[in-house]
């Protein structure tokens, strides 16, 4: 979208390393850790725009999902499980992979320093959420799982990494000779380096700040996903953006959320009368659309979360009953009130199933990435876990030598081998961005006709138009209308000047632009996308939609 630069000239210094992270949540970290494990030699750095520890993941409640060692389930139930909610588009060779590693990955983590609720006896503690079969969940602080998982990595990357580079924004990557060689960033005090590395990790991240209403913080603005973009490397599965059903409804951003786990212990979902009306195990599509038909029919913003039949609650879900008692709300005898919030894109870029990229040198893991596991719609609690084990994969492809993707996952159904599943690809016409890259040269000064402009109220038009177009429900109608809407603040925001924040809105418009043009062109519904226009699922579009190129001869 973006047609100029952030800073003023050529980049003033260049930073060389054999691998660049970009990121510092569960994926990102996990492929640092091991990148540094198993190859000491190697120079990695991790770069993030925030600090180290300040990502989605440290606010994942519910847990991580994995078969472990003496459990009576079995990866298979969690396999199964996995396909089900991913409404057909899963890779279920990418999906054996997760469940087979992640157990390993669980205990690597405790090895590390994560700790999990235990039982009295000493086991760990196994929770059920929704969509699962058995309870399979491992969590800590009672809901405070990511925050756990994060203290974890962020000690084990600040004694390994040879660089940390805290505040860095990451504006494009760079590609020589059809391999990404590194990344144009800019510095803390705003000079532009020119981040030169062997091999880039893209873990940045979704694209939760495209909505109004999010359970991500600020930082979420799809930025791993919109430099792909932008590089024409294939991305996939965006228009599949689950909605979280149970974030509590309050002026809080990022959204507090009230886990699946309250429901899987029995809290019960209410409309404005009092009634239930959906299975509060059923997976998050299902309870989001049910919840969004209920609160059209009654003409209300919010529903209710029913917890007071929940026995030992600040005991049992200490983190939640904090952030209730911190706005007046009190489990034991109030309803909750709750509305879907934007959670997880279950798409990205696309992927083999070792985290390699289509363009050489490139990597992405984590959300930021299409790996085939979610389909069109993600189980609860595999995130965290998807995280792990590919960030892992990744950094042992790397340090074994790999400098190129595979004809494995989805990135093999690019050069048509579809792996298991079967699930084939469907290029989308044209080029998702409108605009140029943000590593130019011109100066960073602002036209007059741009005065009154500010990128936060951009930004905020833009997130209230795709909520009320792009959200839970769409149509082609809303879906043309929500363009428009972007259409204009494309035009206005290629007049501000250059800083992070109009990269960040530039950034969100090219993500906002794959989501539309992907979500238009699958004319049926299913999984985390809905289509009042086309209501069911189509066999024809059993198919994943890619932007970019796919390599065709």
């Amino acid at each position: 979208m973006q047609d100029g630069p952030i800073a003023t000239g050529r980049p003033s210094a260049v930073r060389s390393f054999d691998v660049v992270v970009l990121g510092s949540g569960v994926a990102g970290l996990s492929s640092a850790v091991r990148l540094c494990q198993a190859s000491p030699r190697l120079r990695v750095a991790v770069l993030t725009k925030g600090e180290l520890s300040q990502s989605t993941t440290r606010w994942a409640q519910g847990g991580v999902a994995a078969v472990l060692s003496g459990d009576e389930d079995s990866t298979d139930l969690h396999l199964a499980d996995t396909l089900a909610a991913g409404a057909g588009l899963c890779d279920a060779g990418a999906v054996r992979v997760l469940v087979d590693e992640g157990p390993a990955r669980v205990e690597e983590l405790i090895a590390l320093g994560a700790r999990f609720d235990t039982e009295a006896s000493g086991s760990l503690a196994l929770a059920r959420e929704g969509g699962h079969s058995r309870a399979r969940i491992v969590h800590a602080g009672g809901l405070a799982t990511g925050a756990e998982v994060e203290r974890a990595l962020v000690a084990a990357t600040a004694t390994s990494a040879d660089a940390v580079l805290e505040g860095w924004f990451a504006l494009d990557l760079i590609v020589e000779d059809g391999r990404c060689t590194g990344v144009h960033a800019l510095a803390p005090d705003g000079a532009a380096v020119r981040v030169e590395a062997t091999h880039v990790v893209l873990a940045t991240g979704g694209l939760g700040q495209l909505y109004a209403v999010t359970t991500n913080p600020a930082e979420v603005t799809g930025d791993g996903i919109a430099m792909a973009l932008r590089a024409g490397v294939p991305v996939a599965d965006v228009e599949f953006v689950q909605f979280h059903p149970t974030a509590l409804h309050h002026p809080l951003m990022p959204r507090p959320l009230l886990s699946e786990a309250l429901r899987g212990h029995g809290a019960l979902l209410r409309d404005g009368t009092g009634e239930r009306f959906v299975d509060e195990l059923a997976p998050r599509d299902v309870v989001s659309r049910a919840m969004a038909s209920r609160m059209m029919h009654q003409g209300v913003d919010h529903l209710w979360l029913d917890a007071t039949g929940l026995e030992r609650f600040a005991e049992r879900f200490p983190t939640i009953a904090a952030s209730l008692a911190g706005i007046g709300l009190d489990p034991a005898t109030d309803w909750l009130p709750i509305a879907p919030a934007a959670h997880h894109v279950s798409g990205g870029v696309v992927t083999d199933l070792w985290g390699a990229a289509a363009l050489p040198g490139l990597w992405a893991v984590g959300e930021a990435a299409c790996t085939g596991v979610h389909g069109a719609n993600r189980l609860a609690s595999n995130s965290l876990l998807e995280g792990m084990v590919f960030g892992a994969r990744a950094a042992e492809a790397i340090a074994g030598g790999a400098s190129g993707g595979t004809q494995s996952g989805v990135l093999g159904a690019l050069f048509g081998r579809p792996g298991a599943g079967g699930i084939p690809v469907r290029a989308i016409p044209g080029r998702v961005p409108g605009g140029g890259t943000q590593d130019g040269t011109q100066d960073g000064t602002r036209s007059d006709s741009a005065a009154g402009l500010d990128a936060a109220k951009l930004r905020g038009v833009l997130a209230l138009a795709m909520t009320a177009g792009a959200g839970v429900v769409r149509s082609a109608s809303s879906l043309d209308d929500t363009a428009g809407v972007l259409s204009g603040v494309e035009a206005r925001a290629r007049l501000l000047a250059r800083d992070v924040a109009a990269a960040e809105l530039a950034n969100l418009c090219d993500a906002a632009r794959a989501v539309l043009v992907a979500a238009r062109t699958r004319e049926e519904s299913r999984g985390a996308h809905t289509r009042t226009d086309f209501s069911e699922s189509d066999p024809a579009w059993r198919c994943r939609l890619v932007h970019g190129d796919l390599g065709e001869d």
